[in-house]
């Protein structure tokens, strides 16, 4: 699936939702799958600075593609990670270097968000995109 295929299934997600306590909870449960991030990649390297809260973002490249893993120490955030690891993991350093994450506006989130969380979001998707541009380089 590509980036933008992801995109739409996560817009169509969030539209089942009018209210946005119910937005909230889907977010927060979409944090808690994730998978617990090894004790090794929480490191202060993989912390991203500008998230209020503590967030911790590894990247692997494997087969062409560049595969991230996260955790937060805070509900929401986790959910956020969980939704740009679901949109971006997987594809090739220049797809997500290329990628106009628009699903953010069309679910609403950015405007539901406190400014130092959408100041977090931002600054991870900043993070993923740099990780991305290094990999390129590398190649």
């Amino acid at each position: 699936m590509n980036i933008n295929e992801m995109q739409e299934e996560i817009i169509e997600e969030f539209s089942i939702f009018d209210d946005w306590m119910d937005r909230y909870a889907l977010l927060i449960d979409m944090g808690n799958s994730l998978s617990p991030l090894d004790e090794k990649y929480k490191t202060e390297s993989n912390l991203i600075e500008g998230c209020q809260s503590r967030v911790w973002l590894q990247a692997d490249y494997k087969d062409n593609t560049v595969i991230f893993q996260g955790e937060s120490d805070a509900v929401i955030v986790s959910g956020i990670v969980a939704l740009l690891i679901r949109v971006l993991s997987g594809h090739s350093p220049q797809e997500i270097m290329d990628a106009d994450l628009y699903f953010i506006e069309k679910i609403g989130l950015r405007q539901h968000l406190s400014p130092t969380r959408s100041n977090g979001l931002v600054a991870m998707l900043k993070q993923m995109k740099m990780y991305a541009l290094a990999y390129t380089i590398k190649r």
